[in-house]
């Protein structure tokens, strides 16, 4: 599913063509814009907000890291901000990943008693191969929009209902994106990587076999794509826009520039 971006590759050093073979079931995933950061320190504080933000509504969380250093260092941040109970993968554990891999699309109860989504930060996750299956408890069935949203808990039939001005909660369960299914793995990346392949692989983890779930990708001007693809003059009218702390860029333009920046570095490695 992912050798689309080196179709290249494949042609010139193989002979082989790449095709892509449909879906066994119709995608149900989100794939949110990425957001764009002035600073890192935004950046970082984003990705922690947005972890709570899906924990605390059940929904397990994914968190994509592009070296053991960056996983540890967002393990730390989390801890000191929020003190949420998470797992770190990062090919340092060999006898415990099994494990926490089983439990990575689960549930549990903090410290106040209430139910959480499993948080899981890892390290180039996308080239383990691994499937996290998401338990039927993390997902739910929109059963009314109308004013304040009701859902019902898969497996437990749990009714839950947000209230019309709860932003976060509408964002958390996407409720206003038109499906019947809502919840499911959430993955966040932190930050792109310069293979294209390697981004899409985080995001898969996410949305098996037509489940609901969604994906957001993370980057801030210092991001090394960003520097190769954005001019100076660029960067710098950015970083003057005017916009307050922890404000990000949303742009379906800045997405798909990255995108041009991952196929030139492939190119370039390629040569």
């Amino acid at each position: 599913g992912t050798a689309q971006t080196e179709a290249e590759e494949f042609a010139k050093i193989y002979k082989l063509e790449a095709a892509s073979i449909p879906t066994n079931r119709p995608v149900g995933r989100l794939d949110f814009t990425d957001l764009v950061y002035r600073t890192e320190p935004e950046k970082w504080d984003a990705i922690l907000d947005d972890i709570k933000k899906n924990s605390d509504a059940g929904r397990p969380v994914l968190v994509g890291t592009t070296s053991v250093e960056k996983s540890e260092f967002l393990s730390r941040l989390l801890k000191q901000k929020y003190g949420i109970d998470h797992e770190v993968l990062n090919a340092k554990q060999h006898e415990r990943e099994a494990h926490i891999v089983e439990n990575a699309g689960k549930q549990h109860k903090n410290n106040q008693g209430q139910l959480v989504g499993n948080v899981t930060i890892a390290t180039n996750m996308a080239g383990r191969g691994t499937d996290i299956k998401p338990a039927p408890s993390t997902f739910y069935e929109v059963k009314s929009r109308d004013g304040d949203v009701k859902l019902e808990q898969r497996e437990t039939g749990t009714e839950v209902v947000i209230p019309a001005d709860d932003i976060q909660l509408r964002e958390a369960f996407q409720v206003d994106s038109g499906h019947d299914v809502v919840g499911g793995l959430h993955v966040v990346a932190t930050e792109r990587h310069t293979s294209r392949r390697i981004d899409d692989q985080l995001r898969g983890r996410s949305g098996r076999q037509g489940d609901a779930g969604s994906s957001r990708f993370n980057v801030s001007l210092g991001n090394p794509l960003m520097k190769m693809f954005m001019p100076e003059w660029a960067t710098n009218v950015l970083k003057k826009a005017g916009l307050e702390y922890g404000e990000p860029i949303e742009s379906k333009l800045v997405t798909r520039q990255l995108a041009g920046a991952q196929r030139r570095v492939v190119a370039r490695h390629l040569d």
